[in-house]
Order: C-alpha cells, then sequence, then structure tokens
C-alpha cells in the first residue's frame, strides 16, 4: 500500500528537503506541495491524501486555520 503525502510550506527549500526525503521511501508518494495555507486546503480537497505535512506559519492562511477547515468539525470524514 502506497501513503499519499502533501507537503504544505511557505519556504521551497523545506518542501523540496521533506520531498527528497520522502523520494526515499517506496511506500510513499508526494502528491503535491503548497506554499500557503490556501493552496493546501485546495490542493487536499483536490488530491485527498492520506497525509499533510503542514507548517504552522505560512502566508495567506497560516497551518492551523487550514488544518481546522480540512479536519474541523462539521467537515465529513471518510470512514
Amino acid at each position: 500500500m502506497t501513503i499519499s503525502v502533501l507537503l504544505a510550506d511557505d519556504q521551497a527549500l523545506v518542501r523540496m528537503a521533506f520531498r527528497s526525503l520522502l523520494g526515499t521511501m517506496p511506500d510513499i508518494e508526494v502528491v503535491g506541495e503548497a506554499a500557503d495555507g490556501a493552496e493546501a486546503v485546495d490542493l487536499t480537497r483536490r488530491t485527498a491524501p492520506d497525509v499533510v505535512l503542514m507548517d504552522v506559519r505560512m502566508p495567506v492562511l497560516d497551518g492551523i486555520e487550514a488544518t481546522r477547515l480540512l479536519a474541523g468539525a462539521g467537515v465529513p470524514h471518510p470512514v
């Protein structure tokens, strides 16, 4: 089983480092990268990754609010 991962960080170098590290794992696939919280929410909704690595401090929408939008009360979650 492959685990899909979305990377969300405003620093391209950090995203690149995580992508490089995760790329060495045969059962992990990076399905997208976001440079801000709003982009992270949009990409997560479109790609439905198993895991989102979310930075807390990002422009436009911080990681905490982005996570709240994706996993907060009232959001349907797959079983």
